[in-house]
């Protein structure tokens, strides 16, 4: 099967396998685990930064910077299409007792303007605004990619208000492969980063927070009461070493691959409402006598994967399994469908 739901997907390489197989491991929570410990400072590197912390999950280190940047009864402002508002189960609620401020963007990217207008003002009768998180790229924004410009201004108003600023980075890989931007650019805009590795890296498990060491110092607290402290580890930390010396360059193919797909899809008139394809996600609407449920049934019978996200819409998601071969079959099954 041609699976295009997700880039969480796919399977370590070969390459990736050796690497695990043969890392050196120790006890993490002690801070022992050589191979958790060189990914952990690469990443940090990589970003500017002092320091990162490997977590098992992206909705992990994203929760645990929500916990470290605010106080019970704060609020965080995020678009409305934000993956730490409507994918993290109301984490922010459950685990620092804090309120959603959803602003509704483009593409699940916004403003400084608009972050301006909802910034509570110091009123005892308000909850006090004490972080602004951005998304980049915009899983719901169909992988839409942040103006460098436009992140700078919410920094510089962060700034000015007292403000804490976090980035979801699941795929920021694929948003520096589109844009050009640099990966220290963003390490010295962010407060905390939180970058996946499990996504359009291709590794099996894993996410890592990137900030200063005293931040770093903090949230590893955090990732114990979380549950989240790992012992021999390292043979996972192993996998993200791997991907991020080995494919990172190779996103933008991924990224070809979706372009392929969006333009067989223009062709077909009961596809609607694309979204612009800048990396390697695609969300279009179905419209006529198709749905999306029709539409996933209808590939699945040919023996392709496709993912319905909403009554109108469907996702697919290129990645590091799919190959050139793979995509002109989609391509192909995708032209001969009938408006």
């Amino acid at each position: 099967m041609i699976d295009l739901r997700s880039d969480t997907l796919t399977r370590p390489t070969p390459g990736m396998k050796k690497a695990m197989m043969e890392a050196e491991v120790g006890d993490d929570v002690f801070g022992e685990d050589p191979s958790i410990n060189a990914l952990e400072s690469l990443a940090a590197g990589i970003f500017g930064r002092e320091a990162s912390l490997f977590c098992p999950s992206g909705t992990m280190t994203n929760q645990i910077a929500i916990k470290v940047h605010t106080q019970p009864g704060d609020e965080v402002i995020c678009s409305d299409l934000a993956h730490v508002y409507i994918y993290e189960g109301g984490g922010m609620a459950f685990n620092s007792g804090c309120q959603a401020r959803p602003v509704q963007g483009d593409l699940g990217r916004i403003t400084a303007s608009q972050v301006e207008q909802v910034i509570n003002p110091p009123d005892d009768h308000k909850a006090r605004t004490a972080l602004v998180c951005l998304e980049n790229t915009a899983n719901r924004g169909g992988g839409s990619c942040y103006d460098l410009q436009e992140i700078i201004r919410i920094r510089a108003l962060c700034q000015k208000k007292g403000i804490r600023l976090h980035l979801d980075g699941a795929r920021l890989f694929n948003a520096l492969a589109a844009t050009g931007q640099t990966a220290r650019q963003f390490g010295g805009l962010f407060d905390s980063i939180s970058l996946c590795l499990s996504k359009g890296l291709g590794c099996p498990v894993g996410s890592l927070l990137i900030g200063d060491r005293d931040l770093i110092r903090e949230a590893r607290r955090v990732r114990k009461k979380f549950g989240g402290g790992m012992r021999q580890a390292g043979f996972l930390a192993a996998a993200g070493t791997y991907a991020l010396n080995h494919h990172v360059d190779r996103l933008v193919e991924d990224h070809e691959h979706a372009r392929l797909i969006a333009a067989a899809l223009a062709k077909k008139s009961f596809v609607s409402n694309l979204f612009p394809v800048q990396t390697n996600i695609l969300i279009f609407s179905v419209t006529g006598s198709w749905n999306p449920e029709t539409f996933a049934v209808q590939l699945k019978q040919q023996g392709i994967i496709v993912m319905p996200i909403s009554p109108t819409q469907v996702r697919i998601v290129t990645h590091l399994d799919i190959s050139p071969a793979m995509v002109d079959q989609v391509c192909a099954c995708i032209e001969g469908l009938k408006d």
